[in-house]
């Protein structure tokens, strides 16, 4: 018996794992809009008839999250609070026959490439008309935009490829009406985002394309910052960086994934580079783009990792001095190249190890922060909270980087637009700072 009145034809769409995934959510519900149905992103009001899971299948935490969610509308399912639960993402791509077996409640799994498939099953058609068509799911000011899908690398360690594919480049011509769209309709900030940005066009163009990709999107009106994220080291396009310099809406920021710090562990993790390659990249970054933000992500505890290799990873980290930084934990994840080796670093050692190396990362952003005050940046302001308006740096992303926060009381702003502020004081992750006028 229900306990609640749903409405016909609602759905609530949850989303787990990563900005690649919202992206592929936010194209879901367009289509599904498209179809006259009333649609939500992770809607508090529970009274959608369907929930549609969107998965992560990254790593063993990600992995879990996505199960747990699963299970919970499962029940919600049971006790009469939804009718349909549908799943979809990396987890599903990955293990859609155990899923199947083990949690017999959800209606129906599908792949990262099966949206079709999907709106067939709620009888609805994909509508070719939409694509690119995005409900977004971020403030209206800025949007994820990606520019492939699908990886082509052999990272030992990763589960990626098998989730996603091979890479597929979306077309120049295709990516500039999307962003125009996008800036039509209010949105001043790209950040692109893929498996591999600097592959992008080597599989359409057989070049590598995208400083081709930033020249004509720096030119789109109305965009005013564009943010990179996810370079890949190996192969780095050094153009990139020419076109960087040349457009001021080309944020002097850069995420770009290292793994790790030791050229044994990066040979084990088949990643097509040596630590001193790595350093002499990171030195002429810097020095073609002076004031260059640069992110960085490692792996802590690989296979084989000996004490030798965490601390050549932790010096490293100590002299590069990344604006910002963010480890993981070793994850044994099958049918990659590194679940054919023991997982032998225990777990507490992987752990202490990561806070380590955060350890020293929070000195060294402290460090970088302290550097800002009595300097004036440029805020694109996000939302308000409590008694502040907060906002981010060029040198800054949502969510995972430094936010700048300015009193209320102080002056006002509207969300979405940019001002000058001048930087009174930081700490490890948070720069606070004065309006000018």
């Amino acid at each position: 018996m229900k306990t609640k009145t749903l409405k016909k034809n609602k759905v609530n769409v949850v989303t787990l794992g990563c900005s690649k995934n919202l992206f592929d959510s936010e194209v879901m519900m367009a289509q599904l809009k498209g179809n006259k149905f009333d649609v939500e992103h992770e809607s508090q009001s529970n009274d959608a008839e369907i929930v549609i899971i969107n998965t992560c299948g990254f790593i063993d935490n990600a992995k879990q999250e996505s199960i747990d969610t699963i299970l919970q509308y499962a029940d919600a399912k049971n006790g009469g609070l939804v009718d349909k639960v549908y799943v979809t993402g990396c987890l599903s791509e990955r293990y859609k026959d155990d899923l199947e077996k083990e949690i017999p409640e959800v209606d129906a799994f599908f792949g990262t490439r099966e949206l079709p498939k999907l709106l067939k099953t709620l009888k609805a058609d994909y509508k070719h008309e939409l694509v690119g068509e995005r409900l977004l799911t971020t403030p209206s000011h800025y949007a994820y935009f990606k520019i492939a899908e699908g990886c082509d690398r052999p990272c030992s360690f990763c589960a990626i490829p098998l989730m996603r594919g091979k890479h597929v480049s979306t077309p120049i011509e295709e990516l500039v009406e999307q962003a125009k769209g996008l800036a039509k309709n209010g949105v001043k900030e790209l950040m692109l985002i893929a498996q591999d940005l600097t592959y992008y066009g080597l599989d359409i163009y057989k070049k590598r394309a995208l400083a081709d990709l930033l020249e004509e999107l720096a030119q789109v009106e109305g965009i005013e910052w564009i943010r990179l994220h996810y370079a890949f080291p190996a192969g780095f396009p050094m153009d990139v960086l020419d076109v960087m310099k040349k457009y001021d809406n080309i944020c002097n920021y850069l995420d770009i994934p290292l793994q790790h710090g030791s050229t044994k562990v990066l040979k084990d993790m088949r990643r097509g580079t040596t630590r001193e390659k790595t350093e002499e990249l990171i030195k002429t970054i810097r020095e073609k783009v002076p004031g260059i933000a640069i992110r960085t992500t490692l792996i802590a505890g690989y296979p084989g990792e000996t004490e030798e290799d965490f601390q050549e990873m932790y010096d490293w980290v100590e002299r590069s001095a990344f604006d910002r930084l963010g480890i993981f934990t070793y994850s044994h994840e099958e049918n990659t190249h590194a679940h054919n080796f023991e997982d032998d670093v225990p777990e507490d050692v992987k752990k202490e190890r990561a806070d380590k190396i955060m350890e020293l990362q929070s000195g060294i952003s402290y460090a970088l922060n302290q550097e800002k005050i009595g300097k004036t940046f440029k805020v694109l302001f996000d939302r308000v909270e409590g008694d502040y308006f907060i906002g981010r740096t060029e040198f800054d992303s949502p969510e995972v980087d430094n936010e700048v926060l300015v009193r209320k009381d102080q002056g006002y702003v509207r969300i979405g637009d940019f001002a000058e502020v001048k930087i009174i004081k930081a700490d490890h992750y948070d720069l606070y700072g004065e309006l000018i006028d």
